[in-house]
């Protein structure tokens, strides 16, 4: 199965020339959506995994999956102001903007070893981020896992010091 006929373009959303990757078809799916996630967990290979990470909100349908699928625990990085203990918060930016995310100051201990999901790799900000957070908690992250990579846009560039996984490339 291509889960890649399951992406349908957007054009001009959230904004005039941006070409948004709609991941809800493939959602819908039950088969599509299945093998995606199956096809996520290889990307992970036998790495030994204890938190996934999972950005808003996209990042959140298959990170908790693959969190089960891994017998691992799910963290959930938000927009500011959604989360309710203590956070650490780390502003980024995106193709088309700036925004904040945060972390629970609790939700990794350090040492442990971290998956970082989203649907998506486009400019590395969100991503980057993330990695960021992770690290102010004192996580080891093992692999940074999306879905699709939008090459041209360049965010590997932001993530040079980890490692890299996606199921499709545009």
């Amino acid at each position: 199965m291509n889960i890649s006929e399951y992406i349908r373009d957007i054009n001009d959303f959230p904004k005039h020339g941006i070409v948004f990757k709609d991941i809800t078809p493939l959602l819908g799916d039950y088969d599509a959506s299945l093998e995606c996630l199956e096809q996520l967990v290889k990307l992970v290979g036998d790495k030994k995994i204890d938190k996934v990470v999972g950005m808003e909100s996209r990042g959140f349908f298959f990170g908790t999956l693959l969190a089960q699928r891994l017998n691992a625990g799910f963290v959930p990085i938000r927009k500011p102001g959604k989360l309710p203990a203590s956070t650490y918060k780390e502003p980024y930016s995106l193709e088309y903007g700036m925004d904040v995310l945060e972390i629970h100051e609790d939700a990794i201990k350090k040492g442990e070893r971290v998956l970082i999901h989203d649907d998506v790799l486009a400019t590395g900000g969100t991503a980057r981020a993330a990695c960021n957070l992770v690290k102010k908690c004192g996580g080891e992250i093992v692999q940074c896992n999306f879905i699709m990579q939008i090459d041209f846009l360049d965010g590997a560039k932001k993530l040079k010091n980890y490692e890299i996984a996606t199921l499709l490339n545009y």
